[in-house]
């Protein structure tokens, strides 16, 4: 059953992102039971992700004239360096900070991303450009043709990305306006030469099981996932003992 990870008395218990970092986990153990052969998962979680200031910080592009000292150099003469003009446009964007997530690759010819799994952060729903950033990448996996599940079990934050990546997708209002928690899959399929994106929604809430959804992979596969049992497992395997908080 469901519990809040990020209220009182749980929260001041255990931290929801070792929570969220051990289910990643055992969803990814259960999938790669189940998976046909070919394909398998890999969690990936990060969270606080922090710029490597050292590579990411701007510096001036320099070369290197005749004597030695620094020079912005533009030639394309043989043997002489070459850098950049200044940019025609700067503009700020936002880098995603958490992620949770479990992907599934097809691994004929190298590993290609299948299938997704998204187990939102608070991170994810707080700023609107935090939240664009998450909806962006979902829709990005989804316009791809890459099955996908978006979990949200997040209690401390109000917004709903469902209905967000359903107006980013389509220009429409979503079904889950009133709803905080909630899970979705998502398939993108062809059907009669047309491109269309069937849901499965099911609306989540404390005290309750948790549903078993599809993931759909590239292909037209699916395989179950059943989130009450391994959220169950992660319970158990981190001593959160249902119902009394931990």
């Amino acid at each position: 059953m469901l519990q809040d990870h990020f209220h009182p008395p749980l929260s001041l218990r255990r931290h929801w992102h070792a929570f969220h970092n051990a289910w990643a986990t055992y969803i990814s153990s259960a999938l790669n039971a189940n998976l046909p052969a070919g394909y398998f998962a890999e969690p990936n979680v990060q969270f606080g992700i922090e710029i490597d200031v050292a590579t990411f910080e701007d510096q001036a592009p320099q070369g290197l004239d005749a004597s030695g000292n620094g020079a912005e150099q533009n030639s394309t003469e043989p043997g002489r360096p070459w850098s950049p003009g200044p940019p025609t446009l700067t503009i700020p964007i936002t880098i995603l900070t958490d992620v949770a997530e479990v992907l599934v690759y097809a691994d004929q010819g190298g590993p290609t991303l299948a299938g997704a799994i998204e187990l939102v952060s608070p991170a994810n729903k707080d700023r609107q450009a935090q939240r664009d950033a998450l909806v962006y990448k979902c829709v990005a996996y989804l316009q791809q043709g890459i099955g996908l599940l978006l979990v949200d079990v997040v209690t401390d934050r109000k917004a709903n990305l469902h209905d967000e990546l359903l107006a980013r997708l389509h220009k429409t209002n979503g079904s889950l306006h009133t709803v905080d928690l909630y899970a979705v899959s998502y398939r993108p399929v062809q059907r009669e030469e047309e491109t269309l994106l069937d849901t499965w929604i099911e609306i989540l809430a404390l005290g309750h099981a948790l549903p078993t959804l599809p993931l759909w992979l590239r292909g037209s596969i699916s395989v179950p996932v059943d989130l009450e049992m391994t959220y169950n497992k992660t319970c158990t395997e981190l001593r959160v003992l249902t119902g009394s908080g931990g």
